[in-house]
């Protein structure tokens, strides 16, 4: 039986795991190793955004009933649901969204999304990482990344900024989330904690428990004898050792900065504008994305549920889902712009999938990846703009589909990242940063 006994000095086990592995066997990353990601190349000359927060809508929202409604279909296909107008004239969303509404010249929809996986699992994994999964792909691994979230990606072109990690998934990582082949350094930092707690906390940015300020520095003085053994030799192990030894120092710091652990200490903010954003997971997870970009992170992935809207989907919708939204978004999009964020952060909100044109027996839409709506926001996206379309019912896309490649080539390419670029595994194959999509040039 495994227990958490503490170790003879005090800490215990558990609380070692946390500030020295950080979850690195399960997809997270340590503090030493994200801190070793450090140095990485930087975006090209034409980046259009510094980062990207991508509001991951797990479940699929039912974007018939929202961001692309079908008022003159047959009633099976179009709900329950009115359009209302935004503020952009000629484009209509759902009257559940009004905030959403008055806040549509700051982002655009891309209502050609299409694909062919109308699972949770297979679907997840392609729109976070732009790879439809191959055979003997296992949903049910956690993390389950055949190839490289998007997160990930980025982590590995452009680094880190400063003290704070590349890539941070809030409140906790989705299954899709992980690095795969591009390793530990470029997995994402988990929150593993919801913001909308009273005593929120992020554990790896916090001492254990059992340890006081005075025994971490105590910590950090025996690291430090335990340093010089790397300076007795230039072999490979002593490199390694010193390589190590720069990055657990830098991981202290981190630990005890003031300026990193700010950026996480959402508790910072007003209570009126943390009222605003919404006193729920959604509202307080959109808010914390906006610290983090603040302070220099490259990718915040909030993964929220459950969209997954088999019954009752317009009561569901309209009672719960929506009204969150409502708050978060619109509210995340203006906060950005005021503080001047918008222009250079790429704002995604997208599910696996939409949800089935017909209405089933439960009041309820299925799974279904013909037909999907992105919205997209900042960080060099034009706004006021419906691109594309789908047809009368809302099943398919009426002309050009967009592909979730070409979606990930659309972030890559803002990001000032080629994604074209090719570079090797470390079985030596050879792989793309994005899988043959194109840039949607009609957003950027």
């Amino acid at each position: 039986m495994t227990t958490n006994r503490a170790f003879c000095d005090g800490i215990n086990r558990r609380d070692l795991l946390r500030i020295g592995l950080a979850g690195s066997l399960g997809g997270a990353v340590s503090l030493p190793q994200l801190l070793a990601a450090s140095g990485k190349a930087t975006g090209g000359a034409t980046a259009k955004a510094d980062s990207v927060i991508i509001l991951f809508l797990k479940g699929g929202l039912s974007t018939i009933d929202t961001l692309d409604l079908k008022p003159k279909a047959p009633s099976e296909f179009r709900g329950e649901f009115d359009p209302i107008a935004t503020n952009v004239p000629g484009i209509e969303i759902c009257s559940h969204l009004p905030k959403l509404a008055q806040t549509a010249n700051r982002f655009s929809l891309l209502r050609s999304m299409t694909h062919q996986n109308s699972d949770h699992g297979g679907a997840d994994h392609y729109m976070l990482t732009g790879y439809a999964p191959a055979p003997g792909f296992n949903p049910g691994l956690k993390p389950n990344n055949q190839r490289p979230a998007h997160g990930s990606m980025i982590s590995r072109q452009l680094g880190p900024r400063g003290g704070v990690p590349a890539y941070v998934c809030v409140p906790k990582a989705h299954a899709s989330a992980g690095s795969a082949y591009l390793g530990s350094l470029n997995a994402p930092f988990v929150v593993e904690a919801d913001p909308n707690q009273p005593n929120f906390s992020v554990p790896d940015l916090m001492p254990p428990l059992t340890v006081d300020s005075s025994r971490l520095n105590d910590r950090r003085a025996l690291s430090a004898v335990v340093d010089r053994f790397a300076k007795d030799g230039e072999n490979e192990i002593n490199k390694s050792a010193k390589q190590l030894s720069t990055f657990q120092q830098k991981a202290f710091e981190l630990v005890t900065s003031t300026e990193t652990r700010k950026a996480f200490d959402i508790a910072e903010e007003s209570d009126k504008l943390r009222d605003a954003y919404g006193r729920h997971t959604l509202g307080q997870s959109c808010l914390l994305a906006r610290r983090l970009v603040q302070a220099g992170v490259r990718c915040v992935t909030i993964d929220h549920q459950n969209w997954d809207t088999h019954y009752d989907n317009f009561k569901v919708l309209k009672n719960d889902l929506l009204p969150h939204l409502d708050m978060a978004l619109p509210l995340l999009l203006t906060d950005l712009d005021d503080r001047g964020l918008l222009d250079r952060t790429l704002v995604i909100v997208m599910g696996e999938f939409g949800r089935t044109p017909r209405v089933n027996q439960y009041a309820g839409r299925d799974h279904w990846g013909p037909s999907n709506c992105i919205l997209l926001a900042g960080g060099g996206i034009k706004h006021g703009l419906a691109i594309g379309k789908t047809n009368a019912r809302g099943e398919r896309p009426d002309g050009d589909p967009t592909s979730p490649e070409d979606l990930a080539a659309t972030m890559h390419y803002l990001l000032g990242i080629d994604p074209n670029e090719e570079f090797y595994t470390p079985e030596g194959r050879p792989v793309k940063v994005v899988n043959g999509g194109k840039v949607v040039y009609g957003l950027v």
